[in-house]
């Protein structure tokens, strides 16, 4: 199957991609940089960004990574570009040669990212599915977009470039609108493509009552039950969940927190953990562990590789539990991810040495150590004891970080 689509022939598609990309690679390359919220100016000079030469080597070999512009033969030329003008006529001209397949990177937080390559036309394939699921209902016509997700990565490829595309309807980043102001800015027919906390956000911010006919769209990890029930309680038309992942795009949907999702229409089921797309012999491997309902309906369980969600980015809470009992001062530790109550982000349980005696500097020191990580790796409730939470069983077990009956030691951050 061959792509139809020039989604890169839109320059404000084109530049949203390339300004995303380049904004993360930066703060990759340069924790501390700040940006301008984009998309920038096509004027704007690469050096008054923040980029020196060396920079902009790393830059464009994560541009020629997601689009293939190394099979162009064009990646030099944007290498050399002056500004960020020239870097999208750089892409888009290499776009007109190659545009098969693109490559999207996992967060790898806490770990290596790996490079995850999508023939355009099985996204385009994907892409046609949401546009059809998104105006089932009667009434339905999607008049904008509002994304809250960053356009370099799939979910939000499928959503903020594909669909708008595949609908000709404009997109506005919503990012920078705090969640209490997202419905306001809502009209009739609006698409809003979050993920699950900021939907939380909203859910506890919103006024009841959104206009007419505004629909949502989440992924990146499970929402809660209660989120989605909350927002159709005050108004939302209808939020749609999308189960995938990086490696595999788009796998099933749903729109009642209550159901099982349901398989795509362009995968087949292989067996209760691989699935195949119509027409090829390839396996695909599902990216969490599935409970088959029906033919092509399933449950998520957990994922296979013990990645959680916080903020939309994957986080492995054994690799930080690793580092943590890394610390000479640690005879072992858990890290959890909370529950929605508590704030969905990381806690750490830690229990010392024989030998610590002050609890308060253990907790700075694993407070610093933490702070090399990730912003989303970083726990932010602490808590001590003498074991490891269990339950009677001997099995590893949750604990509430407000337990009053064991004093948790608290970041004074969380």
């Amino acid at each position: 199957m061959q792509p139809r689509s020039g989604w890169w022939q839109s320059d404000d598609a084109l530049a949203r991609v390339l300004c995303d990309l380049i904004a993360a690679e930066g703060r990759r390359l340069r924790v501390s940089l700040r940006l301008p919220p984009g998309p920038w100016p096509r004027e704007t000079a690469m050096e008054t960004l923040g980029f020196d030469s060396l920079d902009r080597i790393a830059l464009a070999a994560a541009v020629s990574a997601l689009l293939h512009m190394h099979e162009s033969g064009l990646v030099d030329s944007m290498q050399s570009a002056p500004g960020f003008g020239a870097w999208c006529d750089a892409a888009r001209a290499a776009l007109d040669r190659v545009h098969a397949r693109l490559s999207f990177s996992t967060s790898g937080s806490t770990g290596a990212p790996r490079s995850c390559t999508h023939a355009l036309a099985d996204l385009e394939a994907e892409s046609d599915e949401h546009a059809a699921l998104l105006g089932a209902t009667p009434g339905t016509r999607i008049a904008r977009i509002l994304s809250a997700v960053p356009a370099h990565h799939i979910y939000g490829f499928l959503f903020t470039v594909l669909l708008p595309s595949r609908l000709d309807v404009p997109v506005l980043d919503i990012r920078p609108l705090s969640p209490g102001a997202v419905a306001a800015c809502c009209r009739p027919g609006d698409l809003i493509v979050a993920y699950p906390e900021l939907w939380s956000a909203i859910a506890r911010g919103a006024p009841a009552g959104w206009p007419p006919r505004v629909t949502g769209v989440t992924s990146t990890a499970p929402c809660p039950a209660g989120t989605a029930r909350a927002l159709t309680a005050a108004g939302l038309h209808r939020l749609l969940e999308i189960h995938g992942a990086s490696e595999t795009a788009g796998l099933g949907w749903r729109d009642d927190p209550a159901a099982p999702y349901s398989l795509f229409a362009h995968w087949r089921r292989l067996s209760d953990d691989r699935l195949g797309r119509p027409g090829s012999d390839t396996a695909t491997a599902m990216p969490d562990r599935v409970d088959w309902c029906g033919p092509r309906a399933y449950r998520v369980r957990a994922r296979h590789d013990g990645a959680v969600q916080v903020g939309g980015v994957n986080v492995w809470p054994d690799r930080v539990r690793d580092l943590l009992c890394r610390h000479p001062d640690v005879a072992a530790a858990t890290v959890r991810l909370m529950n929605e109550v508590e704030g969905r982000r990381l806690k750490a349980f830690v229990v010392p040495a024989a030998h610590v005696t002050d609890l308060a500097a253990l907790r700075d020191a694993l407070e610093a150590l933490a702070a090399t990580l990730s912003s989303a790796d970083q726990p932010r409730a602490w808590r001590f004891g003498p074991v490891l939470p269990s339950t009677t069983m001997g099995k590893a077990a949750d604990w509430t970080i407000d337990d009053p009956e064991t004093a948790p030691v608290r970041s004074p951050s969380g």
